[in-house]
């Protein structure tokens, strides 16, 4: 393993790396071209969007696969901030940077200089050299928080705080409190794509099925069954990763796979999907996925009651490119029971802070589900809609007539535990959460588009 310094770089291997900042941090990515600057707000990574194309954060920890970022990306930059708004870096302990490859073996470590005034720490970039790829330790602090690091790199920070009926924003916080939205250029027009490799089609019949319901079995968790719907957008994908030759949450016709699942006709509630290329047999995929953590709790996850699998490629041509898909459908009682607990989870954050709970109330309930619904349908992300529509305007398009709306939104989070604790680890959106003012509020979630889930929360007085 190689301790680096600051100016220091290291060939990485081919694959899949891990970057790792233990301690009490947040971890985020800016992705972006030799220009040093963003496409949109999907090169962003960081606690409340937690994956980009090639680039998953999860915890302390981000995993980047250069094959798999968006066309043209050849540089991911990598920074930590800390964790409890409002702590300055010198008052925590020196952050070290640990790398690792796709199997876990150690690469390097950093241990930059101890910060002093800077909010922000630039800790380490991966970029492309001729065919390579390589790591460059950094170290480089930002005084003026992750919201001047992200403006530096061309993205436009929004806030969350809450807003009066018709008034307008106010400043950005130090830390931007929602995923930074840029205006989005025309998606180009997909080349023309190479007829896939023959493609090996797994079923129920190809044993699947019954190795992970014995997994699941043992974990104590109740058996998935087949979903022809999944399948068919399992096979969709893989053909496409198989077309591109590169694993990715979007294939190379820019269709995500959560976008797949939709378009098949599954609407869920809960969704999970493992992107693997080597294997050559269902029984070796299986057993990948059984072999790492994160992958078998997916596996044996008991809120998944559907899953599929397909493989793409291979067969003497190349590499097998794999999706297999798992997710729970989305139903009224289910829909409910989620908005429930976003709110009873609310509610405690408000308990502690000696606050009264707030109240669910229907009609901010119908506009937080249509603007969750809304972002799904119309590929954005952003609290005014593509129509120019905001908060109050979809509240009161609902029937309300409260006097003040507040909306905190977030993408990417599979659980209402997740999405709660990551709008408490945002000061805008905490700022929602813990208003005096407010007294009632409504809840929203949709599945499908590019990030998968789209969570809202309207908030009236």
């Amino acid at each position: 393993m190689s301790e680096l310094v600051p100016g220091g770089n290291l060939a990485l291997p081919g694959g899949a790396v891990t970057v790792r900042v233990p301690g009490p941090f947040d971890v985020s990515a800016l992705i972006t071209d030799d220009g040093g600057k963003v496409r949109d707000d999907r090169d962003f990574v960081f606690y409340n969007q937690p994956f980009a194309p090639g680039a998953r954060l999860s915890g302390d920890t981000l995993t980047v696969d250069p094959a798999s970022l968006r066309p043209g990306a050849t540089r991911v930059t990598v920074a930590v901030s800390p964790g409890e708004p409002g702590t300055p870096l010198s008052g925590l302990p020196a952050p070290v940077l640990q790398v690792a490859d796709a199997g876990g073996r150690p690469l390097a470590r950093f241990s930059p200089p101890r910060p002093r005034q800077e909010a922000v720490l630039l800790l380490a970039e991966l970029y492309r050299r001729g065919e390579g790829w390589k790591l460059r330790a950094l170290g480089q602090g930002y005084a003026d928080g992750l919201a001047g690091l992200a403006r530096d790199f061309g993205v436009d920070v929004e806030d969350d705080t809450a807003v009066p009926t018709g008034a307008a924003p106010a400043a950005p916080p130090p830390r931007p409190a929602s995923p930074p939205r840029l205006a989005t250029p025309p998606r180009p027009a997909s080349p023309a794509l190479p007829a896939a490799a023959p493609s090996a089609a797994p079923s129920a019949g190809d044993g699947f099925l019954d190795l992970v319901n014995a997994a699941r079995a043992a974990a104590g968790s109740p058996p998935v069954t087949h979903d022809a719907r999944l399948a068919a957008a399992a096979r969709e994908h893989a053909d496409m990763m198989s077309r591109g030759s590169r694993l990715g949450v979007e294939g190379v016709d820019g269709v995500s796979v959560h976008q797949r699942v939709v378009a098949a006709g599954y609407r869920y509630l809960t969704v999970g999907e493992h992107l693997v290329s080597g294997p050559l047999t269902v029984s070796g995929f299986v057993d990948h996925c059984l072999r790492h953590d994160a992958a078998r709790r997916t596996v044996c996850d008991p809120a998944f009651t559907h899953a599929a699998l397909a493989g793409a490629g291979g067969g003497g041509f190349g590499d097998t490119y794999w999706t297999a898909l798992w997710a729970g459908p989305l139903t009224p009682d289910g829909l409910d029971r989620t908005a429930g607990e976003v709110v009873d989870l609310t509610n405690r954050e408000r308990a502690r802070a000696g606050l009264p709970p707030l109240s669910r109330d229907p009609l901010l309930t119908t506009a937080a589900q249509a603007h969750s619904a809304d972002m799904v349908t119309r590929d954005f992300y952003a609290h005014t809609a593509p129509d120019g529509s905001r908060p109050w305007d979809r509240a009161a398009a609902a029937g309300s007539t409260r006097r003040t709306i507040g909306e905190n939104i977030a993408c990417g989070q599979r659980s209402a535990a997740e999405v709660v604790q990551g709008w408490m680890n945002s000061p805008g959106h905490r700022a929602n959460i813990l208003e005096t003012d407010f007294t009632h509020i409504g809840v929203g979630f949709a599945g499908g588009g590019r990030a998968g889930t789209y969570w809202t929360q309207l908030f009236g007085a």
